[in-house]
C-alpha cells in the first residue's frame, strides 16, 4: 500500500513539473534576477539581443528606452564635458551628402580645441588611447600593418603619411567612422577624440599639429 501510494505521488509530481515547464510562451513565469537572464548589449546605447530566446527584455527602464540600457543626450542638446568642448548631439542618422559635407568641412580645421596648456599631457595621453584603440589595424607607426592587417584578416588600412587629412578630419571619421571604420564616439570621448587627432598629426604627419590658441571659440559639432 504505501509503495502505491508513493508511485502516485511521485507520477503526479513529475506530471506536475511536465505541465508546468511546458506552458505557453506567452505567459513566462517570474524572473527573479532579470540582470541574469537578460544579457546587456555590447552597446549600452542599442538594444540587447537575446540569442538563445525570443523573449523580450521586461525590465521597465530599459523597455521604455527601446531596449537600450544605457541613456545618451536628449538629441539637440549640448553635452557637458570636462574638457569644456561644445559638441551638439544629434543621433539622426546622416545621408551620404550630408556625411560627405561634414567631412569636407572637419578638413579646415587644423588646430584643437583643447587647451594649448595641456599639450603635452593631451599628445601623451592621445598616444596611449591610438595604441590602445587604433593601432591594431593602422599599426603604432600608422602605416596601416597593424597586427590585424599582418595576419591577413583585412585589408586596405591606408598609410596616415599619404593621406591628405587634418586634425579636424581625423576627429570627424573617428566621431563618424569613414567606409569599413566605425564610429568610435562611444568608445572615447569628445576631447579624448581629439587627443588622439593631435596624436596623430604629430606622430605620422610632416607638419605637427598646434592646440588652439582659443579653445573657447573653436567648438566641434556632430550631425
Amino acid at each position: 500500500m504505501k509503495k502505491k501510494f508513493l508511485k502516485i505521488i511521485a507520477t503526479l509530481s513529475i506530471g506536475s513539473i511536465l505541465l508546468t515547464s511546458c506552458g505557453p510562451k506567452d505567459q513566462p513565469p517570474l524572473v527573479y534576477f532579470p540582470d541574469m537572464y537578460f544579457p546587456v548589449a555590447y552597446d549600452p546605447l542599442q538594444k540587447a539581443d537575446i540569442a538563445y530566446s525570443d523573449h523580450e527584455n521586461e525590465i521597465p527602464l530599459f523597455v521604455a528606452n527601446d531596449g537600450a540600457t544605457g541613456l545618451g543626450p536628449v538629441t539637440g542638446t549640448v553635452s557637458q564635458n570636462e574638457d569644456h568642448i561644445v559638441e551638439s548631439n544629434n543621433d539622426v542618422p546622416q545621408t551620404p551628402d550630408e556625411y560627405n559635407s561634414g567631412y569636407d568641412a572637419s578638413k579646415t580645421y587644423t588646430v584643437s580645441p583643447l587647451d594649448p596648456a595641456n599639450k603635452e599631457k593631451d599628445l601623451a595621453r592621445g598616444k596611449i588611447l591610438f595604441e590602445h584603440t587604433c593601432s591594431a589595424c593602422h599599426g603604432v607607426n600608422g602605416d596601416g600593418q597593424g597586427p590585424i592587417v599582418m595576419s591577413g584578416a583585412y585589408q586596405g588600412v591606408p598609410k596616415y603619411a599619404d593621406r591628405d587629412i587634418t586634425v579636424g578630419s581625423v576627429h570627424y571619421v573617428l566621431t563618424h567612422g569613414r567606409n569599413a571604420m566605425g564610429s568610435y564616439a562611444g568608445m572615447l570621448n569628445v576631447g579624448d577624440r581629439w587627443r588622439v587627432a593631435m596624436y596623430v598629426m604629430n606622430a605620422f604627419k610632416s607638419t605637427p599639429t598646434m592646440a588652439a590658441a582659443k579653445p573657447a571659440k573653436t567648438t566641434a559639432t556632430t550631425k
